[in-house]
């Protein structure tokens, strides 16, 4: 390469995106991603051993998977060739498969193929591309934002290995745009940043470097100092006052709360928004939910637990922004069910009385009889069991003699718990007869 050539090259390298100019040259410099490239970790030791295998990189937009594929390449020596799933054909996979069988035979070197949008790329596409990667003559490292499960066929998504890349947290993408601020690559000397802005800039990126990296240097532009105001104006979006670790924090998720309480969906919603729209972990409010099911509804309605945890699972799958949708789901869902604290309240009654009586002994019919001594006193003799008993069920003493006729659930007469009620009614009415089994 002439000088006029590398003049050019690094003029071109100056006018890239910030989110280009700052990718780091080494593993070490990466960014979040522990699980992945940390001491120990598949990535660290695939690169350490010198052994890549094919990879299909899994993850939301801006955590990584473009950058990690040119560090895996470079930290292996391999040639490394890019190519978009929404440009690229059969003829594309043809040539690379060429270019590579020469680079092995001629120079004895790798080649790792990126393949960016892998989802793409229809069943046709993949199968040419299957045979290659079989016989290793390419390594592919594919990147997607789709489930792979789905969008990969089974053929070639069983010689290569899924890993998932997850969001960055708030204070890893501190760490990146403070790095911008500092690099001479970056903004250095050219603007200053308040604390209080970047962390807007960090909460509302949702886990995206790419777009924390933008909006840091769409604020800088004209220069001088990058306020909130900047920051909102760069990101289109206005600082919400909520405070995840003050006074506002616990305000919002207990009126978010006291609205599905009282069964109202319209203000759970809106609480929720709240709180997602300043940046709030979606995993806090989730938990949030999730307690709120057992503790509020229980067995009212059983099937909402189901839904809250289903909506968990859903976003740690979808991820923003689609994962408020399953979210908004289930707030409605939790909001409108019947509603008991029948659960959490019998806990609260056990545990006091565990705390006051202690480790009352366990009776002994109700003791394992695993071995000869234990047998010889008796242990598990005079159990009943109960499937051998009409309608299932003996009169038989559970609880230790001191908590004879101790009532700790007692369930409500809302929703599904109104049945539950009246069975235990039916049981406890059993208990004061004379029945088979009777202990009196």
């Amino acid at each position: 390469m002439d000088l006029f050539a590398q003049a050019a090259e690094r003029e071109a390298a100056s006018r890239a995106p910030l989110a280009d100019r700052m990718r780091p040259t080494s593993l070490s410099d990466l960014v979040g991603q522990e699980h992945l490239t940390g001491p120990g970790r598949l990535l660290r030791r695939a690169v350490e051993g010198g052994a890549l295998p094919s990879l299909i990189l899994w993850g939301p937009p801006g955590t990584g998977k473009t950058t990690l594929a040119r560090l895996l390449a470079g930290s292996t020596r391999a040639a490394f060739v890019q190519m978009s799933a929404v440009l690229a054909g059969v003829k594309d996979i043809r040539e690379a498969v060429a270019q590579a069988e020469e680079r092995a035979r001629l120079h004895g070197q790798r080649t790792v193929l990126f393949l960016d949008e892998t989802h793409r790329f229809n069943k046709a596409q993949q199968d040419a591309l299957l045979p290659h990667v079989e016989r290793g003559t390419l390594t592919l490292l594919g990147a997607t934002t789709e489930n792979p499960s789905f969008e990969v066929n089974s053929a070639l998504l069983s010689r290569t290995r899924v890993v998932t890349l997850r969001p960055l947290e708030e204070d890893e993408l501190l760490e990146l745009l403070r790095r911008a601020l500092a690099a001479p690559q970056g903004l250095a000397g050219k603007v200053e940043a308040a604390e209080d802005a970047l962390r807007f800039i960090a909460r509302t990126a949702g886990g995206d470097a790419r777009r924390a990296l933008t909006a840091l240097e769409t604020a800088a532009t004209g220069g001088g100092r990058i306020t909130v105001p900047v920051a909102e104006e760069a990101l289109q979006r206005k600082v919400l006052l909520y405070d995840r670790a003050g006074d506002e924090h616990y305000a919002v998720i207990s009126a978010f709360i006291k609205s599905m309480r009282g069964s109202d969906p319209d203000a759970a919603l809106y609480w929720m928004t709240r709180m997602l729209e300043a940046g709030e972990d979606p995993r806090f409010v989730l938990r949030r939910m999730v307690i709120f099911a057992s503790e509020d509804v229980g067995n009212a309605d059983p099937q909402a637990l189901v839904v809250a945890v289903a909506a968990l699972q859903a976003y740690e799958l979808m991820g923003l922004p689609e994962g408020t949708l399953p979210m908004t789901q289930a707030v409605a869902y939790l909001s409108l069910a019947p509603k008991s604290n029948a659960v959490i309240t019998a806990y609260g009654k056990a545990k006091e009385t565990v705390q006051e009586t202690g480790t009352l002994p366990v009776p002994p019919h109700l003791r394992p009889a695993s071995t000869p001594l234990m047998r010889k006193l008796g242990f598990g003799s005079a159990y009943q069991y109960p499937h051998d008993f009409e309608g299932h069920w003996v009169k038989q003493q559970y609880l230790p003699d001191a908590l004879q006729g101790r009532r700790f659930y007692e369930p409500s007469e809302s929703g599904a718990e109104a049945a539950l009620r009246r069975r235990l009614e039916e049981l406890r009415a059993r208990e004061q007869k004379d029945e088979p089994g009777s202990d009196g």
